[in-house]
């Protein structure tokens, strides 16, 4: 089994995401792609609840053969963050081919662009170390905290449950998910970190623990900066 963290941002470090429906389609591009078979419609509907998942669209379909087992995603304006493990080696390259072009394709249609809209195919960093691996799950989900406490990354919250409190109200990865709040549940696969956290209890304490604790200079090596 191997872990990968992957990264991956647009073009001269431009917005990928320009509004809700961009977020939902690359969520839904997570799910549609990763599958064996090429993805015949990306046709969709979300439901009209609050978290509305994406693993619900309104076409028949057969029962996916996932290429990889995706453990965590975080999407920001204009880059992502995916944890994952290919289930063959060949499996990851053909997972973000498939991500990478699908989203593009529909980006382009849309805001009547042409040209590359990422900066390169994508980052991979495989995950050789504990160390490596019990930093990067909580790494993952508090990216969003650039956006309204960017002061996190050098441990100088002055109020650390505000920060965890924004992080529960940002819908765009599988954070509140691993706290049991249903929000895109069908998208990831978290049995195997959960099993590793102690459970969605154990999570929640364990990621407000590390963001009061951790390393900067420790996990700088596995980022885009």
């Amino acid at each position: 089994m191997e872990i990968y963290h992957v990264l991956n941002r647009g073009v001269d470090k431009r917005k990928i995401f320009l509004d809700k429906e961009d977020y939902l389609r690359f969520i839904h591009d997570l799910y549609e792609f990763n599958d064996e078979e090429p993805a015949e419609k990306v046709y969709y509907y979300f439901n009209k609840h609050k978290y509305g998942d994406v693993g619900r669209p309104h076409i028949d379909r057969k029962k996916r053969k996932r290429i990889v087992d995706l453990l965590a995603f975080c999407l920001m304006p204009n880059h992502y963050h995916l944890l994952l493990i290919p289930k063959k080696p060949e499996y990851l390259t053909l997972f973000m081919k498939k991500l990478n072009g699908g989203y593009a394709k529909y980006f382009n249609e849309k805001y009547q662009r042409t040209g590359t809209l990422f900066e390169r195919r994508f980052k991979r960093i495989l995950i050789k170390r504990e160390e490596h691996f019990i930093h990067i799950p909580y790494y993952i989900h508090c990216n969003p905290l650039d956006l309204e406490y960017p002061e996190w990354r050098n441990r100088e919250l002055k109020n650390p449950q505000k920060a965890i409190k924004f992080l529960e109200k940002y819908r765009w990865s599988s954070h509140l998910d691993y706290l049991g709040i249903k929000n895109f549940p069908s998208v990831t696969q978290r049995e195997f970190l959960l099993d590793v956290f102690g459970g969605e209890k154990g999570y929640k304490e364990a990621i407000e623990n590390w963001l009061k604790s951790f390393d900067l200079a420790e996990i700088k090596q596995w980022t885009l900066e």
